[in-house]
């Protein structure tokens, strides 16, 4: 993988269609998609419990594939900051009748057209959930907390969403000083352009990898901020960037709005965040988002027509 650096600017933006999913499926050339929170969870900071039975989770999936999603993100564990871990025995069993049928129902040839994803850290539930027909693997450590996850990538190649965390999440909020870096974007920029590089040695290919920075996990109020309004130096390694925001705490510190009111300010930020180059928005109301990013696609060409 050539160096590519880490000048300020836009740099080399990735093209909505370059990111490439389990055995080369991509994408088609939408300018941005969706990807749909289910928590299949006791305890997430948001919607924990609502999906954790299968039968719940599995009408969530339908909710959020009909909303619009591109993808469904299924997560078996809370990452919340301070949450403590699961075994991958529990993490696996509350996933896996959710898997088979996300699984089921993307291959039924029914019209539906979506890609699934596991969200897990563990080398083990992913080669589990890869086994199973799971086309995307969604890993908060960047294949940090468990050393085998390279080698299950590599060996699997699916679509792989490499996030930035600098620790575990029981202890994530401890790990905010990047004092070492000129700012926090150019410590998330210098993780990702290190772990790229391990992983296509590994044998993931580079077009399967999409970039995170991680809003949240690790990082301060003001942290979150920059890395938000620094967006475009993030594609200048030319992947495309994967962003969650939704709901996220950070809209309780700067407008004081409660967990359950910030989905207006989650598509405000959503919309904001398409206009500068994100590709791949991860979010609890689909419905809204899908809406929002529209309306800010057609306000873009109405302005390139009439200018």
């Amino acid at each position: 993988m050539a160096r590519r650096g880490l000048a300020p600017g836009r740099g080399k933006v990735s093209a909505p269609g370059t990111w490439k999913s389990r055995g080369g499926r991509g994408f088609g050339t939408a300018p941005f998609l969706v990807a749909g929170i289910v928590n299949i969870t006791p305890d997430s900071f948001s919607d924990g419990g609502r999906h954790y039975a299968p039968e719940e989770a599995m009408a969530r999936c339908r909710q959020v594939i009909k909303d619009g999603a591109s993808i469904l993100d299924l997560g078996g564990e809370s990452t919340r900051p301070g949450s403590a871990p699961v075994s991958a025995e529990r993490e696996l069993a509350r996933l896996q009748p959710t898997i088979t049928a996300c699984v089921a129902l993307r291959d039924a040839a029914l019209g539906y057209d979506f890609h699934v994803a596991v969200d897990t850290w563990r080398a083990a539930t992913a080669r589990a959930a890869l086994e199973a027909g799971v086309d995307i693997i969604n890993d908060i450590s960047g294949s940090t907390f468990d050393p085998a996850m390279p080698e299950v990538l590599g060996n699997y190649k699916p679509g792989y969403v490499l996030m930035h965390c600098p620790a575990p999440p029981k202890k994530m909020q401890k790990h905010t000083d990047y004092g070492a870096y000129d700012s926090v974007v150019d410590a998330v920029l210098r993780f990702f352009e290190s772990t790229m590089k391990r992983l296509v040695l590994a044998g993931l290919p580079e077009e399967n990898i999409i970039l995170d920075p991680g809003i949240g996990f690790g990082k301060t109020v003001e942290q979150n901020v920059d890395l938000l309004r620094n967006v475009c130096r993030l594609q200048s390694l030319g992947r495309p960037l994967y962003v969650g925001v939704s709901r996220k705490s950070m809209f309780g510190e700067l407008v004081g709005l409660p967990v359950e009111k910030r989905d207006a300010a989650t598509q405000v930020v959503t919309a904001l965040l398409a206009e500068r180059g994100v590709y791949v928005h991860r979010v609890h109301d689909v419905a809204g988002a899908v809406a929002a990013l529209e309306l800010a696609r057609q306000l873009r060409v109405r302005e390139t027509r009439f200018s």
